[in-house]
C-alpha cells in the first residue's frame, strides 16, 4: 500500500515558515489561508497553522546522543541527504546534532542530521544508502 503522510503543526509566522519549507528546504506551497499554509514536504503534506508550537525537551535517547521531542522528518536516499546537508551548511542553519553517521557498519546504518524550523519545531532528516535497511534490526 503506498500512501503520503500528512502532518499538521503550530507555527508562529507564516512568512518565515514559507522562506524556511519552501525556499531553503524546496518544498512546494500548495494551499493556504491567513491561518495556515499547505506544503509538498519531501512527497508529504505538511500543514503549518498559527499557533504556539508543541514543547520541546531533550529526552529521546538514541545511542550516546539526547535528541529532541517530539520531532518529525524525512528519509532521502544518501545522495539526496548529503545536497540537503550541503544547502543548510551553506545557509548557516543552527544544527541541534549536527550531521553525523549513526551506527556505521551495523545494520540500520544511517546518516542523520536534527535542527529546528524558525518556530521551534524539531526535524530530523535522515539518509540511507538501501532503503531495505531503514527497518533492519
Amino acid at each position: 500500500m503506498q500512501s503520503i503522510f500528512h502532518l499538521a503543526l503550530h507555527v508562529r509566522d507564516l512568512e518565515s515558515s514559507r522562506q524556511f519549507y519552501g525556499d531553503l528546504l524546496g518544498g512546494e506551497e500548495g494551499r493556504s489561508t491567513d491561518t495556515w499554509v499547505d506544503f509538498n514536504f519531501f512527497g508529504h503534506q505538511l500543514s503549518l497553522h498559527l499557533g504556539e508550537p508543541f514543547p520541546v525537551s531533550r529526552t529521546g535517547k538514541v545511542g550516546e546522543h539526547r535528541v529532541p521531542m517530539p520531532h518529525f522528518g524525512v528519509i532521502l536516499n544518501m545522495s539526496d541527504w548529503i545536497v540537503l546537508k550541503d544547502r543548510l551548511i551553506n545557509a548557516e542553519v543552527k544544527f541541534v546534532l549536527s550531521p553525523n553517521i549513526r551506527f556505521p557498519a551495523e545494520p540500520g546504518e544511517q546518516a542523520t542530521m536534527f535542527f529546528m524550523d524558525p518556530a521551534g519545531n524539531p526535524i530530523e532528516i535522515k539518509g540511507f544508502t538501501d532503503f531495505e535497511s531503514v527497518y533492519a534490526a
